[in-house]
């Protein structure tokens, strides 16, 4: 009789996942979880680093928010948004107009984060059609930023392993401009003459402002490895869209929901975009939802104009079991002080694992803000030396994922524009699961001391 782990290796094709890893005699299967702890069927504790995937943000395990989906099942299992509306969903949508900055006030509901960047880039056309603005269509994003891997939301991606297979396929209307840690400007620079702000402006003077739709980016970027933004970045951001006639999409998939401490990021930015996407922690993973929340006069004007709709749907969009569960997750995440609780630990968290990373010649910098963190991994940080060809390509090749593997945790072993982990546990995480995570990170980065010693 085939074991579970042989009949995955034979049937299920994993998703971003090499051949020598899915066919390995040690493949974790996976079979309950509690709180911020993972369990295989062999019995084997994982500490959840990364939420899932940036997404469990209650943590594992909560039996209100199952309940919550047997109770809508027996209610009403489906019904769509096309020309009706259903309970469960009109209560996300308020809800979240609630927690949504300035005037962000109407929700339209798919099921994942593609789908949700997939859907602005709808919306922005839909709207520079309404107004006449025909030639509007081009979409301003970020080098190594992550917005998805569907067509559409790939073709505005900018991690290239990502993209190159992909390339006779893409849309060929996104422009790539430098991220914030690509910026060039020395330190003290007036957030307006920062390179990487400058870029923006000169990119949309260049490809003519009548042809922009969108800039998107993230308030904090994942690829790359937890980028901060400099003070001033996201009002120039908001500053250069205004002048030009621009959307500004603020792509918080990953940043929103309690990452950071709110709601939404951009609160935290203070800038009031004109979208968000979501996904992932609205429902903290326990049902696939996303969705983008645009502000309402900018609905109101395609509403009232010849267009009068707009022109975008899905079958499983805004569904009555999904967004019941986001109720009963934001309201769980309210009563129980969850973003109060990021708020009131991120500043230890981030003092822990920087501690930790000082004691490494490895690690170059701890970066990142919340409960969201770049671990980033080079040859000397004394002196400042990046990793040799064959260091980065010995630990980007499986040497790192194997150190993570042996602590038994779910932190990401990353490549995307850096050699290092990515960190981002459940919002639930107290200070005995913090200090548990930083201990076996610690061990890691011992390891990859060792080893680099070795491999020079």
């Amino acid at each position: 009789m085939s074991t579970q782990r042989e009949l995955a290796q034979k049937h299920l094709v994993p998703h971003f996942t090499k051949k020598a890893a899915w066919y390995n005699d040690a493949l974790p299967i996976i079979d309950r979880a509690e709180g911020c702890y993972l369990y295989d069927t062999e019995g084997n504790e994982y500490l959840d680093g990364l939420a899932g995937l940036f997404c469990v943000n209650i943590g594992h395990g909560r039996p209100d928010l199952s309940a919550a989906a047997a109770k809508q099942m027996d209610t009403l299992a489906f019904s769509t948004n096309w020309g009706f509306a259903h309970p469960p969903a009109i209560e996300a949508a308020e809800m979240i107009a609630g927690f949504a900055p300035g005037d962000l006030s109407e929700t339209f509901f798919v099921s994942s984060g593609s789908e949700a960047v997939e859907s602005a880039i709808k919306f922005a056309r839909n709207y520079h059609l309404a107004r006449g603005d025909e030639g509007r269509y081009k979409v301003i994003s970020r080098h190594w930023a992550y917005h998805g891997t569907t067509l559409g939301a790939l073709s505005v991606t900018g991690i290239p392993n990502f993209r190159n297979p992909y390339l006779p396929a893409l849309w060929d209307g996104t422009r790539h401009v430098p991220n914030t840690r690509q910026c060039t400007s020395p330190a003290g620079t007036p957030a307006a003459e920062l390179s990487c702000v400058t870029a923006i402006e000169e990119m949309i003077l260049a490809e003519g402002p009548e042809t922009v739709s969108m800039v998107i980016a993230e308030p904090i970027q994942n690829g790359g490895g937890a980028l901060v933004p400099p003070a001033g970045y996201w009002q120039e951001l908001r500053r250069i869209c205004d002048e030009y006639g621009v959307l500004l999409v603020a792509d918080e998939v990953i940043c929103s929901f309690g990452r950071f401490g709110h709601w939404f990021a951009s609160e935290r930015n203070g800038v009031v975009p004109d979208m968000i996407t979501f996904a992932k922690g609205v429902t903290s993973a326990y049902q696939p939802l996303g969705g983008v929340v645009i502000r309402g006069p900018l609905v109101e004007e395609l509403y009232d104009s010849p267009m009068g709709s707009y022109v975008h749907g899905s079958t499983f969009g805004g569904h009555p079991v999904a967004t019941a569960v986001a109720v009963a997750n934001m309201s769980a995440m309210r009563d129980e002080g969850v973003l109060e609780h990021v708020l009131a630990t991120e500043d230890s968290f981030a003092g822990k694992l920087r501690a930790m990373g000082d004691a490494h010649p490895s690690v170059r910098e701890v970066r990142g803000t919340g409960y969201f963190y770049a671990v980033d991994i080079c040859a000397d940080s004394a002196t400042d030396r990046d990793l040799s060809p064959t260091q980065q390509a010995g630990l980007q090749g499986g040497v790192l994922g194997g150190f993570v593997r042996e602590e038994k945790m779910t932190v990401r072993p990353d490549d995307r524009g850096y050699t290092g982990l990515t960190i981002s546990p459940p919002l639930v995480a107290d200070d005995a699961v913090i200090d548990d995570l930083v201990a076996r990170v610690d061990r890691v980065a011992d390891r990859v001391d060792a080893w680099l010693a070795e491999n020079e």
